[in-house]
């Protein structure tokens, strides 16, 4: 059996061990589309994160069977064409849980707390030089007694629920499928999340539901004191838009981890800010701690392995 990794630049360091003992592993860091296409014509086996498999993907690729994503998000793949194809595609869930959890609290707190201006207030020599022993000019924000709207209750938005929760935080909760399926918070409709939250986390997937939700007509009915953080997918909250509400003070602060299109192009608008401080980025990593591709690696070995043993 051959398995072709088409981008496994994207696991870093992680060992593919697991999946090299269950045939030929070939691995390549990144692949064009025409290079994926000649990569994979002799393939049993194709794993990608990014790569678009498309007719002309499977078109070039006669002995395929299973098509492995090294994530969760199959929007890349074609799965209705796959299927007619013969083509299993299988992805992992649930194995970076915890690091998207930790990371968007990582904005959460950067953004209530600021702590890169105090450490260059200390590196600096500001403090060194100030008449007191605290930087009096710059509080920061409490979270305890605020709350915390999720967008998404899925295990990630649950999770990041329950560390507001720790905080002392009330949290609410919008379905975007439209069904409250979780009964621990409040389920409340968009437009009462905006208005009363003060922490909004984004963890719902990019669909025709969640495509353009949060838009300038939303950010004008947050609060200005509000924070919004995504580490769910690029596009839910309107780009040009959240440069402007930030710009105009709509809003206090945003951390984002994804993007519309990733790499982020050095002419987006969130790149030019007139107030860059209020904006926190992080490079698509919430999925990406070790402990994190170490469960994906395994997750996918065990994919191939139970197809090929149906």
């Amino acid at each position: 059996m051959k398995i072709v990794f088409l981008d496994a630049i994207t696991m870093g360091d992680a060992s593919l061990e697991e999946i090299s003992a269950l045939g030929e592993l070939v691995t390549y860091p990144s692949s064009t589309a025409e290079e994926a296409r000649e990569r994979v014509r002799d393939a049993d086996v194709a794993i990608l994160n990014k790569v678009i498999v498309d007719q002309a993907f499977l078109d070039a690729a006669p002995k395929l069977r299973l098509v492995c994503e090294a994530g969760t998000g199959i929007n890349n793949i074609d799965v209705d064409l796959c299927r007619e194809r013969g083509v299993a595609v299988r992805n992992v869930a649930a194995y970076s849980t915890d690091s998207v959890a930790q990371t968007a609290w990582m904005h959460i707190l950067n953004l209530a707390a600021d702590p890169f201006h105090y450490d260059g207030f200390v590196r600096d020599g500001r403090y060194s030089q100030n008449k007191v022993h605290v930087d009096y000019r710059h509080p920061f924000t409490e979270l305890a007694g605020k709350v915390l709207g999720i967008v998404g209750m899925g295990a990630i938005g649950q999770k990041v629920a329950s560390i507001g929760k720790a905080f002392g935080m009330e949290v609410i909760y919008y379905s975007t499928s439209g069904t409250g399926h979780c009964k621990d918070y409040p389920c409340v409709s968009l437009d009462t999340l905006l208005e009363k939250a003060d922490v909004i986390s984004i963890h719902a997937p990019y669909n025709e539901r969640t495509a353009g939700l949060i838009g300038k007509a939303e950010f004008r009915k947050m609060k200005p004191a509000a924070f919004l953080v995504n580490t769910g997918r690029g596009g839910i909250a309107v780009e040009a838009d959240l440069a402007e509400a930030l710009d105009q003070g709509l809003i206090a602060g945003a951390g984002l981890d994804v993007y519309v299109k990733e790499p982020l192009p050095a002419d987006s608008p969130l790149m030019h800010l007139q107030h860059p401080e209020r904006l926190h980025f992080t490079p698509h990593i919430a999925w990406y701690s070790r402990e994190a591709r170490a469960r994906l690696a395994h997750e996918m070995a065990k994919n191939i392995e139970n197809f090929f043993a149906e």
